[in-house]
């Protein structure tokens, strides 16, 4: 997917973060990355580093459309959520998805139900392609 970047203010020792852009919304989120290319438009792929807790970070969502905000130090991800055999998930986000694991089995009734997820900043990176 492509978006727009924009680099932001780094504390020393900090990861660096950006803001995102997507036809859906924006978040702040960690980059992976070269540092000069912070700024600019990507073709990108997300990784998250936390896993699915129903009724923890993970719950039904009231809308029914792709969003992804930006709520303190949480990045909110809500989209159609897709259980596979494997015991994983994907959350549909407009014409991308986000992989996850499940930290606990959760109700098979939520198989493509729209859900929100919400995770810490720091566990939500950018890959740049190399094209």
């Amino acid at each position: 997917m492509f978006v727009r970047t924009e680099s932001l203010p780094q504390a020393p020792q900090q990861h660096m973060t950006v803001r995102v852009h997507t036809p859906i919304g924006s978040a702040v989120v960690l980059w992976r990355g070269a540092l000069q290319e912070a700024d600019g438009r990507h073709l990108i792929e997300w990784t998250v580093d936390a896993d699915i807790h129903w009724g923890q970070n993970t719950r039904p969502a009231v809308a029914t459309e792709p969003k992804l905000r930006q709520e303190g130090d949480r990045v909110i991800m809500r989209g159609r959520l897709h259980l596979t055999d494997d015991g994983a998930a994907h959350l549909q986000m407009g014409h991308w998805s986000v992989l996850f694991d499940l930290a606990s089995p959760i109700p098979s009734s939520t198989d493509e139900s729209w859900v929100e997820i919400s995770v810490g900043t720091e566990n939500v990176a950018l890959h740049p392609y190399q094209t």
